[in-house]
């Protein structure tokens, strides 16, 4: 029997509640939509970190994110991933990423692939969305003469009208006019991607693939790509007014309610990036299926985490909430030798995805790998029941400063039905969710509620940060460490010369 090739396709930002085979009525996902019904859909897949720094480690090495330490971001040099293991056995295998600039060799995720195309000299738009900013407008002049006369409309009582005025004058006026959606684009689109992934299927030969895809398209700043934002909404695409919605949105003087009046716009753009991919998702597979392979393949598709429209008042995915629109994502996953089964409705965290994924494959785990494979429990359609969780160093936004890596964690546990949620620090916050009754997460259960619950997570919670202080390889922490050390060597000498 022909040993079956590996596609993962990883999605930056997909939230599973946009998707249509979750449920979403506008039309994003139709190919994936029919590709689901033949296909495992996990109800309930949930990543072990967010945001992509702290969800990759998972999806990639098994691994909890901080489980290295919070000052170690991404894979250590010579940690076992789902692409060694193939490697191991004789996979080419090749990776592609839409110039995320955390999934790179900085990082360690070329380890394991034959052919690393990370993209980052893209060289995307140099018109930042946040350039139109009134508090943070780039040229040194205007700045210095705009802060003056902010700081003197807000001694008076009118710092607000002036921001709205000034940022009306740099989007409507001072800003030079943009001819394409395209030449703002920050990322290369997902078709740029597949072409690549396309010419290497080809040089594979008799051997078995893996091939993974990271697509940026519904990434911020929302550019999508004219064509599908047509497809979905029906309308032409102004590449004017998609600047300017990027930018209001972006604006850092605006409360949740005065962002609000724009975010269906936002909306639309962000959809448009996900019909996009599923488009060139559908024809990545129409090739494999043209040339005879797509019989012999296992496909997965999910994504690193959600993103926020003012759910809970915030924007993006910042690492300062593991709410469900960042925590939850799509996981489907499609093995001609099990087809479409049921699944249960308990969580599924991406610390299982690769040793599941290998389980289907034949291929063994490396030891290394903390999760467990679920595939006899899809194949079977038996559910599990254990509490899943998920972690980030709250607030680290920029984890290439060492210093921005050692917050306190943000540490979420949840079940079936309840969801915790702790922020370890000298204020420590605690927060019990229903999720049957309260699938928003918008109130808490008070401290008289759900003790039994509350009491169970909190013991998988401090089981977990025992697992993860006392077993941490201290091997694979030095190598990272030494690895970070040299790169901050290079970067120091660098200035210096």
């Amino acid at each position: 029997m022909k040993q079956q090739s590996l596609v993962l396709v990883t999605v930056d930002c997909l939230r599973a509640d946009h998707c249509g085979f979750y449920g979403y009525s506008r039309p994003t996902t139709p190919f994936l939509n029919t590709l689901a019904v033949e296909s495992i859909v996990a109800p309930t897949a949930v990543v072990a970190g967010a945001p992509t720094y702290y969800s990759l480690p998972a999806i990639l090495a098994s691994r909890m994110p901080l489980a290295l330490g919070r000052d170690v971001v991404g894979l250590a040099p010579g940690e076992s991933t789902l692409a060694t293991a193939l490697q191991d056995a004789g996979y080419a295998t090749a990776a592609f990423s839409a110039a995320n600039p955390y999934i790179s060799p900085h990082f360690g995720y070329e380890q394991g692939f034959e052919v690393f195309r990370d993209f980052l000299d893209f060289g995307g738009s140099s018109t930042a969305p946040d350039s139109l900013d009134p508090v943070s407008s780039s040229p040194s002049t205007r700045r210095r003469i705009n802060q003056s006369l902010q700081r003197t409309a807000q001694r008076v009582g009118l710092g607000r009208l002036y921001n709205d005025l000034y940022f009306q004058y740099c989007a409507r006026i001072a800003t030079p006019r943009v001819e394409s959606v395209d030449s703002l684009r920050k990322f290369p689109s997902a078709d740029v991607i597949v072409d690549h992934a396309i010419s290497w299927v080809a040089t594979a030969g008799q051997r078995p693939f893996f091939v993974w895809l990271h697509l940026m398209d519904p990434h911020s700043p929302y550019y999508p790509v004219p064509l599908a934002y047509r497809e979905l909404t029906g309308k032409a695409l102004s590449p004017s007014h998609a600047r300017y919605l990027n930018a209001f949105w972006n604006r850092s003087d605006l409360s949740p309610a005065r962002l609000e009046p724009e975010r269906k716009g936002i909306v639309q753009l962000y959809d448009a990036g996900i019909r996009w991919v599923d488009d060139q998702v559908a024809r990545f597979i129409a090739h494999l299926k043209q040339n005879g392979l797509w019989d012999h393949c296992v496909f997965a598709l999910t994504a690193d985490h959600g993103e926020e429209f003012l759910e809970h008042g915030r924007r993006y995915h910042a690492p300062v909430s593991l709410a469900e629109e960042v925590a939850r994502v799509p996981l489907l996953i499609r093995a001609p030798a099990i087809g479409k089964k049921s699944v249960a409705k308990t969580p599924f965290s991406h610390l299982h995805l690769a040793p599941t994924l290998l389980e289907i494959l034949g291929v063994p785990s490396p030891r290394a790998f903390r999760g467990k494979s679920l595939s006899n429990n899809l194949e079977q359609e038996t559910a599990w029941d254990e509490p899943v969780v998920a972690e980030c160093a709250y607030g680290c936004t920029n984890p290439f400063r060492r210093e921005s890596r050692l917050a306190r964690r943000l540490l979420s546990v949840r079940d079936a039905r309840y969801k915790l949620v702790l922020r370890i620090d000298a204020g420590e916050i605690e927060e019990l969710y229903d999720r049957q009754t309260d699938g928003e997460e918008k109130t808490p259960l008070s401290n008289a509620a759900g003790k039994e619950v509350r009491v169970r997570l909190l013991q998988a919670a401090r089981k977990h940060l025992a697992d993860v202080t006392s077993g941490v390889d201290q091997t694979a922490r030095l190598k990272a460490r030494l690895r970070d050390l040299r790169v901050e060597l290079d970067q120091y000498s660098s200035k210096v010369v």
